[in-house]
């Protein structure tokens, strides 16, 4: 089961979500009192397992990882992320990480930042709220790409239900060509205000 601090019962869904795991419960507690008044909820889990039955039931913005832990490691614990849930930044939090490790850590869960512990409350703060600003970002991307596709759906189905509708006339030099009028312009501005206050008068 998930542990969330006991001072964010009232987030929304707006609220990030950010997953420490490490089997040191101490640690733990110890970075929740820390970053206790950060802008996220925090969650953690004593394993990697239980932190990916965390993953596949709620969403979380940003994992934090120890990388000596019983039954997985942290390296392929954040593979494991990256496969299943890539949006999700990674980092590896650890203080007995060998260079092999960290190779599998950037290689295989490609993480964001590889920190040693112990780290400064400062600098671990900041990495997360950089971690979260990427997240935002890559969210917001994604959205309006969706939008984008969207749109291009709409106009398609456009031309093909009104064809010639988006069709613009062109010259030799690749200027559109606009269609003449015959009427006066200042004639046809007094006579479109005209209309528009019958219009307006009838309604």
């Amino acid at each position: 089961m998930s542990n969330t601090s006991d001072d964010t019962d009232s987030e929304t869904p707006a609220v990030p979500r950010v997953l420490f795991v490490d089997d040191e419960p101490a640690l733990i507690e110890g970075l929740r009192a820390t970053l206790r008044r950060e802008p996220f909820v925090f969650v953690s889990a004593s394993s990697a397992n239980e932190a990916l039955k965390i993953l596949a039931s709620e969403p979380i913005d940003v994992v934090v990882s120890d990388e000596r832990m019983p039954g997985m490691s942290g390296s392929e614990f954040l593979g494991k992320v990256r496969g299943a849930h890539p949006e999700t930044v990674r980092i590896m939090l650890s203080g007995q990480a060998s260079v092999e490790a960290m190779l599998r850590a950037i290689n295989d869960g490609e993480v964001y930042r590889f920190l040693t512990k112990p780290c400064s409350p400062v600098q671990l703060a900041q990495t997360l709220r950089d971690a979260l600003l990427i997240r935002q970002l890559s969210r917001s991307a994604r959205s309006l790409l969706h939008v984008a596709q969207r749109q291009r759906k709409a106009l398609e189905q456009l031309k093909r239900d009104h064809p010639g509708l988006t069709h613009v006339d062109r010259n030799e030099d690749g200027r559109i060509v606009l269609e003449e009028i015959d009427e006066d312009p200042h004639s046809l501005i007094r006579r479109m205000k005209e209309e528009h206050r019958r219009a307006t008068c009838a309604s």
